[in-house]
């Protein structure tokens, strides 16, 4: 199967190599043709336009997986392709879209044939390239014919047919919802021994939490790594900003009358932490930036 992987950032690019790692044929399109050609350089086939990339892909039903930017890239991104798909083609948004919009999305490409796909993708940017955990949502066929893909570039039981078109985004909005206020605690907690009397080693007591205790988790392991290049955090200053998807599922809590008080207070921790500096914030921005690759703001010398 080939597969047309429109978005090579720091997740496309990596889901394009786990794809090809798994003898799928991939075919890489950017707007940046600098991350066309590091694409190439990793044995990826490159295109330099939408019409070049789908017209490479062949087959009855081809397939476009987009890891672009939620909101306006993707509309604008599908807008492009519908006049050069035809009926049966496959668009699959594995980036971080709102569920509403993914409804609307779907509707509108089912009226003119063309199946749509949404993928929850998680597990970071090390996920992407050796396993990451799929949350799909698909009408059934649809989901059949593309299960050997999901099944290749996720972890053992990492991937989950959640049901119809939406359900995919929806579920993984929850989740990172709930990722939020793991890492709000997570950070509280660190912000806690920091302000002991007791003069404490931080990465060892990461690594003695992460084995046999109730919270071992990645994130702990993360969170080491971290203390690991930087025992204070003394070079990352307490900004942790958000990307949406905490908003969105307080926003949905809201609407269904589901209370959500940890996942809405470390939302609004993330908004405290632009206007002042904290350790909690410092903990958070780094196990951001450990998994995902999200860029943190750096202590400037002298302040």
């Amino acid at each position: 199967m080939q597969i047309g992987m429109v978005g090579l950032g720091r997740m496309g690019i990596n889901l394009a190599q786990n794809m090809a790692d798994h003898r799928y044929e991939v075919i890489g399109y950017d707007r940046l043709p600098g991350s066309v050609q590091e694409a190439e350089n990793h044995g990826i086939r490159g295109a330099y336009s939408l019409a070049e990339l789908v017209g490479k892909l062949e087959g009855q039903s081809r397939v476009l997986w987009l890891m672009v930017p939620a909101g306006n890239p993707v509309d604008e991104t599908i807008a492009e392709l519908t006049g050069l798909l035809k009926s049966r083609d496959i668009i699959i948004d594995g980036g971080n879209s709102h569920f509403k919009d993914t409804l609307r999305r779907y509707a509108e490409l089912k009226s003119l044939g063309i199946d749509f796909v949404d993928v929850g993708t998680s597990g970071g940017i090390k996920g992407a390239r050796h396993g990451a955990c799929a949350m799909i949502g698909a009408e059934d066929d649809v989901f059949h014919f593309l299960e050997p893909l999901f099944k290749a570039i996720t972890v053992n039981n990492g991937y989950l047919h959640t049901g119809e078109p939406g359900s995919g985004h929806y579920v993984k909005m929850v989740h990172n919802g709930i990722e939020y206020g793991m890492m709000q605690a997570i950070g509280e907690g660190f912000s806690l021994l920091q302000k002991s009397r007791f003069k404490l080693d931080y990465r060892e007591v990461a690594r003695v939490w992460n084995n046999g205790s109730v919270i071992r988790s990645w994130l702990m392991e993360l969170v080491r790594e971290a203390f690991a290049k930087d025992p204070d955090l003394a070079g990352i200053k307490g900004v942790v900003h958000s990307s949406g998807e905490g908003l969105w599922t307080v926003q949905e809590a809201l609407e269904l009358e589901v209370p959500v008080p940890v996942i809405a207070s470390s939302l609004f921790s993330r908004y405290r932490s632009l206007q002042e500096d904290s350790f909690a914030a410092k903990v958070v921005a780094a196990l951001r930036n450990e998994f995902g690759g999200h860029a943190v703001e750096k202590v400037k010398p002298g302040e």
